[in-house]
Formats: structure tokens, sequence, C-alpha cells
């Protein structure tokens, strides 16, 4: 396994060896997944570029296709639904949270959280770049049908 050594954070850049790259990535921010589902393709494209344009999340998957049987007020009820699939860091956690609690239209939005407990080290140190609030990346200002599909 290669590590790339070029850390976001340049205080840190000479000190990081392989081993102690690795160690940062999993000291310094541990990943984790939010999942949240929506009721229209609409609100989940609205949700993702939000939390990836506040820089709560480095991506979001939108799972569509999902059919869900739930009890709600006393009725068992099933809907179509998409699911997002957030990628994030534990400590951007409460911020995803009130970002889905203030755009989401249900009263009681599913939010869970799951830790990353391995992942791919380049993956993970791309995560924490893309949260980065202090990087300077330029603004996207396209059109949900627009988006780059070249990563």
């Amino acid at each position: 396994m290669t590590l790339d050594l070029r850390s976001p954070y340049p205080t840190l850049r000479s000190r990081l060896t392989p081993r102690k790259g690795l160690e940062y990535i999993r000291r310094a921010m541990r990943a984790i997944v939010v999942v949240t589902t929506v009721g229209t393709e609409e609100q989940a494209n609205h949700l993702a570029r939000e939390l990836v344009a506040r820089r709560q999340a480095a991506c979001v998957n939108i799972l569509r296709g999902l059919r869900s049987v739930y009890r709600w007020q006393g009725k068992i009820c099933q809907d179509s639904e998409l699911m997002l699939v957030i990628k994030t860091a534990e400590e951007e956690f409460d911020a995803v949270r009130e970002t889905i609690q203030e755009l989401h239209s249900y009263d009681l939005p599913e939010i869970l959280a799951f830790h990353i407990a391995h992942g791919e080290a380049d993956f993970l140190s791309w995560i924490a770049g893309c949260l980065d609030k202090t990087a300077d990346f330029p603004e996207d200002d396209e059109d949900d049908d627009e988006l780059d599909q070249t990563r």
C-alpha cells in the first residue's frame, strides 16, 4: 500500500512517514458515513449539494429505488424513497445533522451515523481535505444536471 504523504496541513507535511501518516489520519479525522432518506429526487439533490457546498461532507451518494416499510403514527406505511450516503468526519456530525433537519421535509428524518473501521488511506485523506474550511476551492455554480463526472 502506498500513502500520499502530502498533508493538507503544511506543518505536518515534513513529519509524516507512512506509519505516522496512517496514524495521523486515524487520530485526526475519524471518518463516518451518515445515512438519511428523502422522498424526492429534488430534495436528495438539494440536500447533497448543500452538504458538500458547506464542506460538511466530502461526497454524497444518492441511491434510488428504495422501498421503505415503517410504522408512523400507529399506521403501517410503505413509500418509495431515496437514500443519501454521506461521507464525512465525526467532528462534522452535528453540522450535518443540523443541515439535514433544516432542509428536510420529514417531521422525523432518519439520521444514522456509522464509524468507518477501515478505509483506503488516500480516500480518507481526500475526505479530510474536502472538509477543510480553510482550503481555497473555487465555488461551483453548475446546475444539478451538469455535475462534474471526471473523478
